[in-house]
C-alpha cells in the first residue's frame, strides 16, 4: 500500500512508516457494510466498548478466526463449556495473550458463545486440543460429551388458512401497515393482553414487508420460544426463514448468517443476537415480549437489543414494533411521552376471558401443617385437571433441590469457596453446586465441622418435581430449567411431548412463563410469588408483576376456560394483587411514580461502574479513586448523583471481589463521555493494577 486518501479530502500523513503493506484480503467481499460500521461506531460511544468489540458482536462466532466452515457429521461430540464467568474469561485471555495465545483465542471465543465443539474450536482458532485440555485442567473450561446437530432443525406447522383478524386486531394492523409501506423510520409499542393475538398481527405485517420487497427480523427472549415461533411462521413463509440463537453450533450459525447475508432468506427469527442479522433491506423489526431482561447483554458490549433495533430502523427507514402483555416501564414511559406510538389489544381473541386467579396463603398452609411447596388448593386443582384430561403449568424461578444446606446442630452453612453465595443441592447427581462460577462438590451426609445432621432448606424445581411424584404417583412431570435443557434441542423435545399431551404437568423456571401457547392448558400455578419481590433492585416489582402476569396468561388460551393459582406469603402485597387482576395500567401508574421519587430509570439515566479483583482492599481503593475522579468532573452539575461504592449484590464471584459505583443523571451524553474517559484513565493507573473496571448504561443488575 502506498497511500490512503480519506473521504473528506484531507491528505494522508507524510510519515510513510505509519502505513503497512497488505499481504492479502481476508474476505472476497466486505463482511461489514457501511450501515454496520456506523452501528459499531455508535455502539462504542453508547455502550462503553471498543469498535472491535461492537463489530465482533455482529458476526457469527468463529468468523474472526478463520474463513469458511468445515462440516462435521459427528452426532456425539466433545464440547468445551466455559466454566467461569465470561468477564473473568476475557481477563484471563488478556493475561495469556503473550505466553499462551492459543488458550487466549479459545477463551475469547467461549466468552462469546459459552460452549462449542472441540473440533470446531481447534478449526476456527487454530489452537490445538492440548490448549483446550490445558484450560480444562485450569478449571476455566469443562469438557462434556454432547449430542449436537450441524444444521438447525426447523419444524413448520400447517396453516389453518388465511389469518382472520378480529376488529381490534384489524384496526391495529391497518395503522401499522401504513408505517411498513411508508419506508420512513417509526417506533411503536403494541400492548396486548395475553392471548390477544399479537402474533397474528406480526405475521400480517411481515407479509406486507415481503410484498414491499423488504426483510423482517423477529426477536424472541428465550431459546425455548424459538421453535414455536419458527413453526408458526414456517406455516406462512416456508423456507424463507433463518434461525439465529446461541444453542446452534458454530457452523450452524455461520451457515444461517451466510444465507441471510446472501439474500437467500428474508425473514429472520432469533434471540438477542439476531438483532444484528445482516438483512439487506430491513423493513420491519419486531421485538416480542420486549420487557424481558434477556434482551440486555451482560457481557461486553453491554447493549440492549431494543437500542440496537432503534438505530437500525432509523438507518433503514423501517418500523420497530415492540410487543408485550406487560410492557417494560421504559417502553411505556416512551410511549406516554410520545416517543413511541401506542397501540392496544385489551381483550383476548374471540372474546375469551382472562383466567380467574385464586390466591393461596402459604402462611395458613404452614399453620395447618403443610410445609411443602404445593398448597392444598393447588393440589386439588391439579387433581381435577388430571381427571378431566387437561394440562397444567407450574412456575418456580429457582432450579435445584435445596437452596441452603446447613448443620442443625452447630449452624455451619455450605457456601461456595470462590463466591459469596450458598451452594444449591442438586439431587439428580447428588452434588452441591454454585450457580455463579460452576463450582461443585459431592453432597455430604454430615457436617464437616461437628459431624451433626444436615438440613436441606429451600425449594427448587428438582425438589418440587420430587414432591409432585410423591403427591401424584404415576403422573408424568416434565421439568424445564437450565439443568434439563442444556442440549441444543432438548427444550424442543420437552415442549413437543407436552404439546402432544403425553404428560399432564409442565414444571419450569422462567422459560415456561411467557410466549408458550398450549390449547389444553387450563391451570397455571405460581409456586413462590414472593421470590423476587424483596430483592434490592429497582426493577424487582416490575419483574414480579411481569412474570406472574405472563405465566398466568398461559392458562385458558384454547376453547376451554382456564384459571390460575398464586401461592404467596404476602397476599396483601399490592404488586401481587395487581398481577392477580392482570391490571397493567394501575401497576404502571404506581411504578412510574416510585421511579420518579427514587430517581431511577426511565425518569433518570443510570450508569453502573463495576470494579473487580482478587484483592478486596485493592478493589475498594480503586472504587474510591473512581469516585474521587468523577466528583471532580461532575462538580457544579446539579443533576448528577453518585451512589457508592458498595459491594455488589453478589460481592464475590470466582475468587474476585466486586464493588459497584452508580451514577444517576439526566444529561446522559455528557456524563457518558466523562465516565468513559475516567474508565480509560483508570486502566492506565499503575497503582490499580489487578483491578478491572467496566461501565454499564441502565444495568439490569445492581
Amino acid at each position: 500500500m502506498l497511500s490512503v486518501t480519506p473521504d473528506d479530502g484531507t491528505k494522508p500523513p507524510d510519515d510513510a512508516r505509519v502505513l503497512k503493506y497488505i499481504d492479502a484480503a481476508l474476505d472476497a467481499s466486505p463482511v461489514l457494510g457501511a450501515e454496520q460500521l456506523k452501528l459499531a461506531l455508535w455502539m462504542s460511544d453508547r455502550f462503553f466498548c471498543t469498535v472491535y468489540d461492537a463489530a465482533k458482536a455482529m458476526l457469527p462466532a468463529g468468523m474472526w478466526f478463520k474463513d469458511g466452515v468445515r462440516r462435521s457429521r459427528d452426532k456425539t461430540v466433545t464440547m468445551a463449556v466455559l466454566d467461569i464467568p465470561a468477564e473473568e474469561a476475557l481477563i484471563l485471555a488478556g493475561q495469556k495473550k503473550k505466553k499462551a495465545p492459543q488458550q487466549a483465542h479459545i477463551l475469547e471465543l467461549l466468552s462469546q458463545i459459552g460452549a462449542a465443539d472441540v473440533k470446531e474450536i481447534t478449526y476456527f482458532t487454530g489452537a490445538s486440543r492440548r490448549s483446550v485440555k490445558a484450560l480444562a485442567d485450569l478449571g476455566a473450561v469443562a469438557l462434556e460429551e454432547r449430542e449436537v446437530f450441524r444444521r438447525p432443525e426447523v419444524k413448520s406447522s400447517t396453516a389453518d388458512g388465511p389469518i382472520v383478524l378480529s376488529p381490534a386486531q384489524q384496526a391495529v394492523f391497518d395503522s401499522l401497515k401504513q408505517f411498513v409501506k411508508a419506508g420512513a423510520p417509526e417506533a411503536a409499542l403494541l400492548y396486548g393482553v395475553t392471548g390477544s393475538g399479537k402474533t397474528s398481527v406480526y405475521i400480517r405485517l411481515i407479509e406486507e414487508a415481503l410484498k414491499s420487497g423488504r426483510d423482517a427480523v423477529v426477536l424472541v427472549p428465550e431459546i425455548a420460544l424459538t421453535p414455536q415461533m419458527i413453526a408458526t411462521f414456517g406455516a406462512y413463509f416456508g423456507d424463507n426463514i433463518a434461525v439465529l440463537h446461541s444453542a446452534l453450533g458454530i457452523g450452524e450459525r455461520y451457515d444461517e448468517w451466510r444465507r441471510i447475508n446472501s439474500g437467500l432468506v428474508h425473514v429472520v427469527v432469533g434471540t438477542r443476537s439476531a438483532v444484528f442479522a445482516p438483512v439487506k433491506n430491513l423493513g420491519l423489526l419486531i421485538i416480542d415480549e420486549e420487557q424481558e431482561h434477556t434482551y440486555k447483554s451482560e457481557n461486553t458490549p453491554r447493549y440492549h437489543a431494543r437500542d440496537i433495533a432503534k438505530f437500525r430502523c432509523v438507518s433503514a427507514g423501517a418500523l420497530l414494533l415492540l410487543g408485550s402483555a406487560t410492557p417494560s416501564v421504559e417502553s411505556m414511559y416512551s410511549a406516554s411521552s410520545g416517543k413511541y406510538r401506542l397501540f392496544r389489544l385489551d381483550n383476548r381473541y374471540n372474546a375469551r376471558e382472562l383466567p380467574p386467579v385464586l390466591i393461596a396463603d402459604m402462611k395458613k398452609e404452614l399453620k395447618n401443617g403443610n410445609g411443602g411447596s404445593i398448597s392444598t388448593l393447588l393440589l386439588n386443582e391439579l387433581r381435577d385437571n388430571i381427571e378431566r384430561g387437561e394440562q397444567s403449568i407450574l412456575f418456580l424461578n429457582r432450579r435445584g433441590a435445596s437452596t441452603l444446606i446447613a448443620c442443625g446442630e452447630c449452624g455451619y452453612t455450605f457456601t461456595c469457596p470462590r463466591c459469596s453465595v450458598s451452594v444449591t443441592y442438586h439431587s439428580a447427581n447428588r452434588r452441591l453446586m454454585c450457580h455463579y462460577c460452576g463450582y461443585s462438590e459431592p453432597a455430604r451426609d454430615s457436617c464437616p465441622d461437628c459431624g451433626g445432621k444436615l438440613k436441606y432448606i429451600g425449594t427448587g424445581t428438582q425438589k418440587v418435581e420430587e414432591e409432585l411424584e410423591a403427591l401424584l404417583p404415576g403422573v408424568g412431570v416434565i421439568r424445564m430449567d437450565t439443568d434439563t435443557v442444556s442440549l441444543s434441542n432438548t427444550h424442543e423435545e420437552h415442549l413437543t411431548r407436552f404439546r402432544e399431551k403425553k404428560v399432564p404437568i409442565l414444571l419450569g423456571t422462567q422459560m415456561v412463563a411467557k410466549g408458550l401457547d398450549f390449547e389444553n392448558v387450563t391451570l397455571v400455578g405460581v409456586l413462590s410469588a414472593d421470590q423476587m419481590l424483596y430483592i434490592s433492585d429497582y426493577r424487582a416489582h416490575e419483574r414480579t408483576f411481569s412474570l406472574i402476569t405472563q405465566v398466568v396468561g398461559r392458562s385458558g388460551r384454547g376453547m376451554k376456560p382456564g384459571r390460575a393459582v398464586i401461592q404467596t406469603f404476602t397476599p396483601e402485597n399490592e404488586v401481587i394483587r395487581l398481577a392477580a387482576r392482570q391490571d397493567y395500567d394501575s401497576f404502571y401508574i404506581r411504578e412510574i411514580e416510585l421511579r420518579r421519587l427514587a430517581g431511577s430509570p426511565p425518569v433518570f439515566d443510570l450508569i453502573s461502574l463495576t470494579a473487580s479483583g482478587a484483592d478486596e482492599i485493592g478493589v475498594m481503593r480503586g472504587c474510591m479513586k473512581l469516585r474521587a475522579a468523577l466528583e471532580n468532573y461532575f462538580r457544579g452539575l446539579g443533576d448528577v448523583r453518585l451512589l457508592g461504592p458498595a459491594p455488589a449484590a453478589v460481592a464475590k464471584v470466582n475468587n474476585r471481589y466486586r464493588y459497584r459505583l452508580s451514577v444517576c443523571c439526566r444529561n446522559s451524553r455528557q456524563v457518558r463521555d466523562t465516565v468513559a474517559h475516567v474508565v480509560r484513565e483508570f486502566a492506565k493507573d499503575k497503582e490499580c493494577r489487578g483491578v478491572h473496571v467496566y461501565a454499564d448504561a441502565d444495568p439490569y443488575e445492581l
